[in-house]
């Protein structure tokens, strides 16, 4: 069984990131990193990274839980990464669009 690092960072009161990966002889095996808002006091998930179906992706959801599903050409590695610099960078546009109803 290799290493496993989760943490979750507050980013305001009611957003936050989720972050989990596993890593075997410094390789990722899983990840997952996503951004959760807090809608009357349920936390819902705005954005997900992770490869969970065998190849790394993006899954975006709507205020109703409707899912869109985007393949990312990246190694796990690079996904992870690219994965916490984006939802570092971008989370309050991410979170605004959600609360808004607008696509990601």
């Amino acid at each position: 069984m290799g290493r496993r690092t989760e943490y979750v960072i507050m980013f305001d009161d009611n957003v936050r990131k989720r972050h989990s990966h596993q890593t075997e002889k410094g390789c990722v095996q899983y990840f997952v990193v996503q951004l959760e808002v807090k809608v009357e006091d349920v936390w819902k998930v705005v954005i997900r990274y992770d490869c969970a179906h065998g190849f790394a992706h993006i899954d975006t959801y709507d205020l109703r839980g409707n899912q869109r599903k985007t393949e990312l050409d990246l190694t796990f590695e690079s996904a992870l990464s690219y994965a916490d610099w984006d939802l570092n960078e971008n989370w309050e546009k991410y979170t605004q669009k959600f609360l808004r109803g607008e696509k990601l």
